[in-house]
């Protein structure tokens, strides 16, 4: 059976659900829109485990997420959405790309969280774009665009905490939502959250605990993968 969509990171496959799908999670490793590839042995049964255990802990906190259940160590079930083609950067922290385009010194703390949209497509590179864009392109709605830089505002609030408890430092992340496939007029987070799309450094040495691992050739890539899962593990 063919997959109905493979991504750099991960498949879907139907279920018998005509609501749900199956996400699995690959081994692959990509950097520089794809530029940079890798494949890492247990990098999708790590990232499930972090990316299920985040969004159970933000389903308990009231954030509305795509995630069903935990199948098996690559893969879960999640309801089946169509995803917005605006991607949302949250940034505390100055990092990655934000640096390359400002100057700004690596690890600047900004005075308030920078949200940043970005336009889903990699023929053209995830570009920036910014509210005008979205609306002349009939990406999303103003409405639309209200809740996605409220609702990433809060899991920005939830997870800084968070991971701060675990001793980490959530420098930025990037999320994707959908509008639900049984009910478009809802909108929930879907896709991941784990070390492939946040940056992570630990709050004592500033030691990267992320993909910048991979993209910056620092090794210990999936070292560094397994002890982000064993810190959130052990906050319950």
């Amino acid at each position: 059976m063919e997959p109905l969509y493979e991504g750099k990171a991960k498949r879907l496959w139907a279920t018998e659900n005509s609501n749900t799908l199956r996400m699995e999670f690959k081994n692959d490793a990509t950097a520089f829109n794809g530029e940079k590839k890798a494949s890492f042995e247990n990098k999708g049964k790590l990232n499930n485990a972090i990316s299920t255990l985040i969004y159970g802990f933000l389903e308990n906190e009231g954030v509305p997420t795509h995630f069903v259940r935990q199948i098996d160590e690559t893969n879960v079930e999640v309801k089946k959405v169509e995803i917005l083609m605006v991607e949302v950067i949250i940034r505390n922290l100055a990092a990655g790309s934000f640096c390359k385009r400002t100057g700004m010194a690596e690890g600047t703390v900004f005075s308030a969280p920078i949200i940043e949209f970005s336009y889903k497509s990699d023929e053209l590179g995830d570009p920036l774009i910014n509210d005008d864009y979205i609306r002349e392109m009939k990406l999303a709605t103003p409405e639309d665009l209200a809740f996605l830089r409220e609702s990433a505002l809060k899991v920005n609030r939830i997870l800084g905490d968070f991971f701060a408890k675990a001793g980490l430092k959530l420098v930025d992340f990037k999320l994707e939502f959908g509008r639900l496939a049984e009910d478009p007029s809802v909108i929930v987070l879907a896709d991941e959250i784990s070390p492939d799309g946040c940056r992570l450094w630990d709050l004592k040495t500033g030691e990267k605990m992320d993909k910048d691992r991979f993209r910056r050739d620092l090794g210990g890539v999936m070292e560094a993968y397994e002890e982000v899962l064993g810190r959130l593990k052990a906050q319950g």
